[in-house]
Formats: C-alpha cells, structure tokens, sequence
C-alpha cells in the first residue's frame, strides 16, 4: 500500500524476514519505536533522542522473539514523545491517522503501531503500555491488544519510562491473530479452559459516558454468557480517583528519573504538554511518592481479593471513543484525566488486561476490556477468542 496512513516514522520502511518454518510464518509486524532495531535508531518520537543515543548492534527481545517465530518486521512505527502521552498527537512525526475514526486521535502512545495494525498494514505490531499506551489506541482503533502482567514479557532493549509500570503488548485485527502471536510472546499454549466467575466493574462503568456504557452492554452480555457466573463489585473500594492520582504520581516521578540526565545534558526540544509534566513531576517529593506508593499497596491488595484464579473482571476500556484531532490543551487535559482512571490499574496492580474490540458509538469504536489475576494472560487471550467464535 502506497498510503501507510502515517503509521510509520519518516525513513523508517524496511524489512528484516523472519526466519523461516516459525509459528508465524507468513504475518507481518512493526514496531513501536522505542524497541531497537538492530542499524535503526531508537528514536522515541523526539528528535533529539535520536540525535544523542547510539544505533543499536541488537534486536529488542520482543523484535526478535517475533521474528524467531516467523513473522518478518516491515518497519517502526511513531510514537507520543518519549512514550508521554495517550492521545497519539506528535509534533515532530506527525499524527498517524485513525483508519476507524478518520479526523480523531488514534491513541497513545503506541499509535503508529495500532493505526499500521488497523490500516491492515501487518498483522500484528509491538507497542508499550506504562500508563494505557496498548490498551487505548486499541478501543480507538477496534484493535485486540494486551497489557501483559508487568515483568512477565522481557523488556531488554526497550526503551524505558517508568520502570514499574513499563510493559511490552501487541495488537491484533483478528483473535485468532492474537492468540497466535500471545502464545509465543507468553511463551505457553492458550488454555481451552476458560474462568467461570464475570465481575462487572461498576465504579469503572460509571466513568465512562453513557453512551459508551451503553454500546457496551451487548458484549458485556455475550461475555456472561460465555463465562457463566456474574457479580457486580467496585474494582477501586477506596475510589478510581485515588488509583489514578497514585499512578499519576508514581509514573511521572519515575519518568523524570529516567529522563532527568538527558534533559539536563541535551536541554530537548519538547512539546508544552510534555515539558508540562515533567516539569511538574521534578517537584514530586519523597513524602508524596510514599503515600503513593500506600495506594499502590492497597490497590494491589485489592486486585488479589477481587481476582481469585478463575475469576476476571470486565469494564469500559476508554470512557468515550476517540476524541477529536487538534483540539485545544484546556479541552484535552480533563479528557486526559477521565481516560487515566480507567486506564490506572494497569501500571499501579501490574495485572494483565485484554481490550476486546466490537463496540460502537455513532459508529467510532470504544473496547472492553477483560482483567484477571497475575499470571492470567494466558486465560484472558483464551477468553478473548473464545468471545469471537
């Protein structure tokens, strides 16, 4: 295809095959670009990234776990600025354009990855989730995509934001796709076995618009369905908000520490938003970070209780489809806010989530997503599949 819909970063088209006879033989890939690609910069959607950090000798670990299995990799895809973001907008590469929501924001930061994905431009692409860098743009895009449980997918030559909440995902058209490409980055078979108890996050619908919670409802039906058993609870019992201003201090003030050195010796050239916050975070105080951290404690806690093996939980992946391009910071910072406490557990619990496409409003796609315990990825894919048979 000659209209790659701006997935890609500018120069960055190649091809690297896949070794040949692997399980996924015959698909495509590309990768987000923070993953290195061994004679291609790492260039983390900001210019002087590129500029200052050497071309890497190795593929990342997830570039060549996919290309081990087959698949061969047809370039890198853009990114928010050093992976800050969650509504996919560069100023220096470009927007990639929402296939499904043409004139909207694809999502963030993992955008190229899920517009390539989208576009029918591969099949499956790499992406990062910190903060719902995965799982947005997937209910934007009408993608499957994952958020693995934190520390279960190597990382190595990655490029890092927040360590503790840093994951590698993918995204998929289809779940038979998915499924193929989760069990070789999972490194298991997907289990035929499914869970038997549904939680629906109340708290968690009641975030979303009403439209939202609406056009979900169908999939939330066939998904009790095919699970059997359903109860309501509050995912967050101390409150989403309190999720989200935990994970809204603990990632930051970890990004600031990992980029604080390069600022300081480059002086980057930065949007406002994101020189914004990185700002704010170099003021996040050590009494701070600890009440954070309390909440992440507890908010871990609660996970464990809610999720007992066998059990997983359903809610609004995003509060409303993909918003508008172009729009104002003073429109898009409360939008920001309402996506991050939905989007919070991910990196304050380090469960797994699997955002399930299917769901429209007014004909923009918005996902569900699916939540189980640690380790549960396997499961949650199965479910997923399961779900579109």
């Amino acid at each position: 295809m000659t209209d790659d819909f701006g997935a890609f970063v500018p120069g960055e088209r190649f091809r690297v095959e896949g070794k040949p006879g692997g399980p996924l033989s015959g698909l495509s890939f590309a990768a987000k670009d923070l993953f290195d690609v061994a004679g291609h910069v790492t260039g983390g959607g900001n210019p002087d990234w590129a500029r200052v950090n050497p071309v890497p000798t190795r593929h990342a670990w997830a570039v060549q776990r996919l290309l081990d299995a087959g698949a061969t990799l047809i370039g890198k895809t853009i990114t928010d600025e050093v992976s800050l973001g969650i509504l996919g907008e560069n100023p220096f590469d470009g927007t990639a354009r929402n296939p499904r929501a043409p004139g909207r924001v694809p999502g963030g930061s993992s955008s190229g990855s899920a517009v390539a994905v989208a576009a029918g431009l591969c099949d499956t692409a790499l992406g990062t989730d910190t903060g719902g860098s995965v799982r947005v743009p997937a209910s934007f895009c009408a993608l499957y995509g994952i958020r693995p449980t934190h520390g279960r997918i190597k990382v190595t030559g990655m490029m890092s934001q927040a360590p503790t909440s840093d994951t590698t995902g993918w995204f998929a058209r289809d779940a038979e796709t998915f499924a193929s490409v989760a069990a070789v980055m999972l490194g298991e078979a997907i289990p035929a076995e499914l869970p038997r108890q549904l939680v629906i996050a109340d708290d968690a619908f009641a975030v979303a618009d009403t439209a939202a919670s609406v056009a979900l409802q169908p999939l939330v039906e066939r998904l009790g369905r095919v699970i059997g058993t359903i109860s309501h609870e509050r995912m967050a019992s101390q409150g989403l908000v309190g999720w989200a201003n935990a994970q809204r201090t603990i990632q930051p003030s970890e990004a600031w520490e990992t980029f604080k050195d390069w600022i300081d010796r480059v002086n980057p050239r930065m949007q406002f938003s994101v020189a914004r916050n990185l700002a704010a975070a170099a003021s996040i105080t050590p009494a701070e970070r600890a009440r954070a951290q309390s909440v992440r404690d507890a908010a871990r806690a609660r996970m464990r209780a809610l999720l007992p093996p066998g059990t997983i939980l359903c809610q609004p992946t995003t509060p409303f489809p993909a918003p508008l391009c172009g729009q104002a910071l003073s429109v898009l910072d409360p939008l920001r806010e309402r996506i991050t406490r939905l989007a919070c557990h991910g990196g304050l619990t380090g469960v797994p989530q699997v955002v399930i496409p299917g769901s429209t409003v007014d004909g923009l796609p918005v996902g569900l997503s699916i939540i189980g315990g640690w380790g549960s990825d396997a499961t949650l894919v199965a479910v997923a599949r399961a779900l579109a048979n």
